[in-house]
């Protein structure tokens, strides 16, 4: 059985970051489930319907902590883990997750506002999130830790007209392999999931049809985000001297491999 602990979650309000946090109180760990949404983190931390009537071989739950948060505010970042710190005494799992799909549009056509936003949020919120997660991890005892970065099929190959997203989206594959490497000596282990078409809210117009490499539109498929959760349980569930670096998890179906 995978070992468990203290997780922090980051966009745990909603899609992926809800599906994770649900998999890992599953599982027993404990989580800081962060968001923006007050409403939306007590509706991922409620517990699942039915759940008094679980028989006693299931799976023990873990106790959850909503904690609003913006992670493009250091201050709010730091209040996050200074939380789960004064609530579980460390944290042994940061997931990385928060994340917008920004402004579309080419270089030329996005604003410099857009720009900032996309990247304030998806790249220096990770930072800043891994920067609070790493200072806790290196100190505490026993020490060390696991950061697992949401990254995408965009940390791979661009969609048309997605400049901001697909930029930090390699930017983050530059981070993960940063972390990775400056985290060794105190036990931190640093890997990135990328993603292609889990279906959540953020993703629902794939099957309306989504502007290819040749200007065309395309419905395309999507898969159930309980398999990213399902991978992300796989990867934190790792002692800590191994290490997924990478995982892409895409539909099967999807126009990844060959896109272009």
């Amino acid at each position: 059985m995978a070992e468990t602990g203290v997780a922090v979650v980051t966009g745990a309000g909603s899609g992926l970051g809800r599906s994770i946090a649900r998999a890992l109180l599953a599982a027993g760990w404990q989580v800081a489930a962060a968001g923006r949404r007050w409403a939306a983190l007590q509706e991922t931390v409620a517990p699942p319907a039915g759940a008094a009537l679980r028989e006693t071989a299931a799976p023990p739950a873990g106790v959850a902590l909503p904690v609003l948060t913006d992670v493009t505010e250091p201050d709010s970042v730091a209040a996050l883990f200074a939380a789960a710190g004064n609530r579980w005494g460390r944290v042994d799992l940061l997931v990385n997750n928060a994340g917008i799909f920004g402004p579309a549009g080419a270089v030329d056509e996005i604003s410099v506002a857009d720009w900032r936003q996309a990247v304030d949020t998806n790249l220096t919120g990770a930072f800043l999130c891994a920067q609070q997660a790493v200072r806790m991890m290196r100190t505490q005892d026993p020490r060390g830790g696991r950061i697992i970065n949401n990254g995408s099929i965009s940390a791979h190959v661009p969609r048309p007209g997605s400049a901001a997203y697909t930029a930090t989206k390699h930017a983050l594959t530059g981070l993960t392999k940063s972390i990775s490497l400056d985290g060794r000596r105190f036990g931190i282990a640093c890997g990135q999931i990328d993603i292609g078409n889990a279906a959540t809210e953020m993703t629902q117009s794939m099957s309306e049809g989504v502007r290819q490499a040749d200007g065309s539109l395309a419905a395309e498929p999507t898969f159930d985000p309980r398999h990213v959760a399902e991978a992300v349980l796989y990867m934190a569930g790792l002692p800590l001297d191994a290490n997924v670096q990478f995982l892409t998890l895409t539909a099967t179906a999807m126009p990844f491999i060959g896109r272009g």
